[in-house]
């Protein structure tokens, strides 16, 4: 019988990842970049204007949208940019 051939798994790419290290948002609650269910109205943009207002002076927000956009990540804001925002984004970016 042969022998088995033990999976390697490639090393962790964690250099990717490196950027979140500095991000602004770091230290600060993450429910304040994320709608609770059915938030609606001036609470809605209320919380989302605080959270933008992080994304603003943050020394990694390029990355971040950058992220956002290319992961196709579905919620909340990263780079200063709502789900709506990035979609509309993506769809820019197919037409061209």
């Amino acid at each position: 019988m042969p022998a088995l051939k033990l999976l390697k798994l490639p090393p962790p790419v964690a250099e990717s990842w490196d950027w979140q290290m500095d991000a602004a948002c770091r230290d600060v609650d993450g429910a304040i970049f994320f709608h609770p269910d059915n938030e609606r109205g001036e609470l809605r943009e209320e919380r989302v204007a605080a959270a933008k207002r992080i994304c603003q002076v943050c020394p990694v927000r390029a990355q971040c949208s950058s992220y956002a956009l290319e992961s196709g990540e579905r919620y909340g804001v990263w780079g200063g940019m709502t789900e709506e925002e990035r979609k509309a984004a993506r769809r820019r970016r197919v037409v061209r």
